[in-house]
């Protein structure tokens, strides 16, 4: 079993620790939608799929749901992908791990000026509105800048936010009395829905600010770490 699809151009050297550091960008997944669905009104900031349903849900006036915040979040989502496409370009032939390294630190730096609006919100309230179309808008960005990185990586099973074909797959692909890949399935579901509960535990008893805090540093950390990685210093070819 491959830890890289062999259409990767980043698949030589064979790469140890990359799984493990999308691993831990998916339990960011779920601080981060944690902080947005329970902290910013009930918007996805990194799943699209949920925030396209809950902008139908405030297209027909359903009560307790939004239009502006599900637009931004998908603009911003949606220009942050953009940018992360520009950035891969840009560290075409240059190693797969500086290009990462650039990534991380920008959406690192973007959740965490979230996390310092985030400390003068209430979330009850739901005020300063500025502030908390502020904290979607960078956290939709981040999440698009993440979510189109790890697309050009092209690693099965781990795409980092979205789930539906991860668990089709588990069932879907189940012969002989096995899943292929379950580990890595399991693995992605498990470090989202583990992303989500920290999540939610860490806004309900310290505020918003802790979980968007908190998910920068992973973002940024596990980057770092995979740098030991001799797969860090293949040259990225988008």
């Amino acid at each position: 079993m491959a830890d890289i699809a062999p259409t990767s151009p980043a698949a030589a050297p064979k790469s140890t620790l990359l799984p493990c550091l999308l691993l831990m960008l998916s339990a960011t997944t779920g601080l981060v939608d944690a902080a947005s669905v329970l902290g910013l009104g009930k918007v996805f900031t990194a799943n699209m799929t949920g925030n396209v349903v809950f902008l139908g849900f405030a297209a027909v006036g359903t009560p307790g749901f939004k239009v502006i915040p599900a637009v931004l979040a998908l603009a911003s989502f949606m220009i942050g992908a953009w940018g992360a496409g520009q950035l891969g370009r840009a560290h075409t032939d240059r190693p797969l791990g500086r290009w990462l390294v650039s990534a991380a630190v920008v959406e690192a730096g973007l959740l965490w000026i979230a996390a310092l609006i985030a400390l003068d919100i209430d979330v009850a309230a739901q005020a300063p509105q500025m502030g908390v179309m502020a904290v979607i808008v960078l956290t939709g960005f981040a999440m698009g800048l993440r979510n189109a990185t790890v697309r050009q990586l092209k690693v099965a099973d781990l795409t980092t936010t979205v789930l539906t074909l991860t668990v089709t797959g588990i069932a879907a692909d189940y012969a002989g009395g096995r899943s292929p890949n379950f580990a890595r399935r399991f693995g992605a579901i498990a470090s989202i829905f583990g992303g989500a509960a920290v999540g939610a535990l860490l806004l309900l008893h310290g505020g918003l600010a802790l979980p968007l805090a908190l998910a920068g540093a992973m973002v940024l950390g596990a980057t770092l770490l995979f740098l030991r990685d001799p797969a860090s210093t293949a040259p990225h070819q988008p």
